[in-house]
């Protein structure tokens, strides 16, 4: 099965592969990465690129130069494996130009598929899961010999909290953090569970020192990263931390320190992870609560642990607490198993009820060895899921476009972040809401705050012009 995704924000859509582009200038090997999937494994090849530079490892963005191409993967959908499959083949034939050239497959995708690469495919010369990255040195090592390499071995406690990050395609302005790895959730269509293992939290103290050091170094946003932000826990004979009590600590760093986070959970978000945002303005008053599906039969099949109602209650909470401007998006799977008309038209109602600001669709692609594989009959016609998530894309598109207009009008606090994708003679950044508003950029820089008038927008991007 082929897998959709859609970004309703024109200017922050991303491409599924990205190139790590910055030159660390340091040792006399070249490590060319590419990272694909969620923002995690984003964050994840910083702290790849981080441990292969003590290792003599330089990053470098020209893919002829390289001793050592790796990939992190993403295996959430099909579609996503077979990028990577492609891409693999492609990158072999370098090998006939480069026969010293190493290739590795890191992440999510080479947890699940583990030796197959090296066994059946021979496509890679070391398979590396998520928890191993610290095992490098020692399989490139093997890998020189003339051996193949794998570690895919998960751990209980691996949260890499004392490696610092080299920042890969930084623009200079906003950094993720990762606060914690792995889940406890067990969607019946995740293969996350299984490709990064359970919930582990890092040390609060070591992701203030990497907030604190990031703005010392002129970073004005940190987004801070889990599968299920809010079931961050850590606790010390003396101190003990939930996701609200570390959101408070890195947002008191500088009221100049944006503060973003990702991704919620409908079941865990509470009122005081709230409240902590009302708090303090520099916590951006968005949240990404995915919601998967309107239909509370389908949320059981899902084994999302929530109904409908309960998803609803905390959409009015957040809008009770937080406003009404308020920005929420959304995930949505359509075609689950069993899934009726009845069923989508649900999802429909639940859109139509909440009006979320954009959101992220797919339509269900079944993942080998989840709950959902092994026990649930993927039988919604490939036809039928592909006109169900063009009509959740359109719904969204018409909701996406009513709020966008109803910020015409509305001056916002915008963190200037680089040049507009379509222009240089406009600068593009985002509004507490995490909308992209584009602008002319007069006499300001990347990094500086401006107030910004919003004249108008298209369903995905807000435009306007600075004012005093």
């Amino acid at each position: 099965m082929v897998a959709q995704n859609i970004l309703l924000k024109e200017e922050e859509n991303i491409d599924e592969a990205k190139v790590s582009v910055n030159e660390h200038v340091i040792g006399t090997k070249k490590l060319y990465i590419e990272s694909y999937g969620c923002q995690m494994n984003f964050a994840d090849s910083e702290v790849v690129a981080s441990i292969l530079r003590t290792n003599g490892y330089s990053t470098t963005s020209n893919l002829e130069e390289a001793d050592l191409v790796l990939l992190n993967t993403c295996a959430i959908r099909d579609n996503a494996e077979q990028k990577v499959r492609t891409r693999l083949s492609s990158l072999n034939k370098n090998k006939k130009s480069n026969p010293n050239l190493k290739i590795g497959v890191l992440g999510c995708m080479a947890e699940r598929l583990k030796t197959k690469f090296l066994e059946e495919e021979k496509m890679v010369d070391l398979v590396v899961g998520p928890d191993a990255y610290r095992d490098l040195p020692n399989l490139l090592e093997e890998v020189e010999s003339g051996h193949k390499a794998v570690n895919v071995f998960l751990s209980r406690e691996e949260t890499y909290a004392d490696i610092s990050p080299i920042r890969l395609d930084s623009n200079g302005v906003s950094a993720f953090i990762s606060i914690m790895r792995g889940c406890d959730n067990m969607c019946s269509f995740c293969v996350v569970p299984y490709t990064r293992g359970r919930e582990r939290s890092r040390d609060p103290h070591s992701i203030y020192n990497e907030a604190l050091e990031l703005f010392e170094k002129g970073y004005k946003e940190v987004t801070l990263l889990g599968q299920n932000v809010d079931s961050y826990k850590w606790s010390s004979e003396t101190e003990k931390y939930n996701f609200a009590n570390l959101l408070e600590k890195v947002a008191l760093i500088s009221p100049e320190l944006r503060v973003r986070f990702s991704t919620s959970h409908p079941k865990d978000i509470t009122d005081e992870v709230l409240y902590t945002i009302k708090k303090y303005d520099n916590i951006c008053n968005y949240i990404h609560l995915p919601a998967q599906s309107g239909s509370s039969r389908i949320l059981g099949l899902m084994n999302r642990t929530y109904t409908r109602e309960w998803y609803l209650e905390r959409i009015h909470k957040i809008r009770e607490i937080l406003g009404e401007d308020c920005g929420v998006s959304h995930d949505m799977i359509a075609g689950f198993c069993t899934e009726t008309e009845e069923d989508h038209q649900q999802t429909l109602s639940l859109m139509d009820e909440v009006v979320f600001d954009y959101g992220y669709m797919f339509f269900y692609s079944e993942r080998p060895g989840t709950p959902a594989a092994k026990n649930l009959k993927d039988d919604v016609s490939l036809e039928d899921k592909k006109r169900r998530v063009n009509e959740i894309i359109d719904k969204q598109r018409q909701h996406s476009a009513i709020k966008n207009q109803m910020s015409i009008g509305k001056v916002f606090r915008v963190l200037i972040e680089g040049e507009s994708k379509k222009s240089k003679a406009d600068f593009a950044g985002r509004n507490d809401q995490s909308k992209v508003i584009v602008f002319p950029r007069k006499a300001y820089k990347k990094g500086d705050y401006v107030n910004v008038l919003v004249n108008s927008c298209t369903s995905g991007t807000l435009i306007g012009e600075i004012v005093d």
